[in-house]
């Protein structure tokens, strides 16, 4: 029997400003790191990993996107009228995704160890968590300042404050969006509502992570990725 997998939702919209003069003319997800997009190596993991369906939000340079990932199998959620943050775009992308639990994975980093998202699939407990984030230790967060963003109790359930990177990978039960009045909002709003019922969950990542979020951030992906 086929195992259960769920949609994923790969957040490509953003403008991609910290790269300066690298997102000039193209948008940041295209951004070669190791001689192939950004996207390109978070589709190598959705695809690893399965999915029923992948769905890619689009915004800034929404065309260069769908023309590079023509022939692909992804439907496009899109945002060029309005860009709508995190939280917003996945809900607009619901149509797309259908049902129940879904996958939220950033485009602007590169990984080394297991496929993040088996990881964290194998980990989501729907009984007790409305979402579970996959954050990684600051010593495995390679080129990326600063304190942590949450701490994992014993029980797995997350708070926040200094201690673990998050990664930009997610399970989360949409239904949750559907009545946040904003159109545009973060993730954020959504998580606080967890976080206040004890339903905010997160796990570690044992592999390395690399923010490619910045110019510096590519080297440091190439090398990262050399250093197996």
């Amino acid at each position: 029997m086929r195992k259960v997998t769920f949609p994923v939702m790969l957040f490509a919209a953003g403008f991609g400003t910290r790269m300066g003069a690298l997102t000039a003319t193209r948008p940041k997800p295209l951004i070669e790191v190791g001689g192939r997009a950004l996207i390109d190596h978070a589709l190598d993991l959705v695809e690893g990993y399965e999915p029923p369906r992948v769905v890619v939000n689009l915004h800034y340079l929404a065309d260069r996107i769908t023309a590079h990932l023509a022939g692909r199998d992804v439907a496009f959620s899109d945002e060029t009228q309005e860009i709508l943050e995190t939280g917003g775009g996945l809900r607009a992308a619901l149509p797309l995704l259908g049902p129940g639990p879904v996958f939220t994975m950033n485009t602007d980093a590169v990984w080394r160890g297991p496929n993040p998202l088996c990881h964290l699939a194998a980990r989501w407990r729907p009984e007790e968590m409305d979402a579970l984030l996959l954050c990684v230790p600051p010593e495995r967060a390679v080129g990326h300042d600063g304190t942590g963003d949450f701490r994992i109790a014993p029980d797995g359930r997350a708070t926040r404050g200094p201690g673990l990177i998050y990664t930009g990978v997610q399970i989360i039960k949409p239904d949750l969006l559907q009545d946040i009045e904003e159109t545009a909002f973060s993730l954020n709003v959504p998580w606080d509502r967890m976080l206040a019922e004890g339903r905010l969950s997160a796990t570690a990542y044992p592999g390395h992570w690399c923010d490619v979020g910045h110019p510096a951030g590519i080297a440091q992906a190439e090398a990262m990725l050399r250093d197996v």
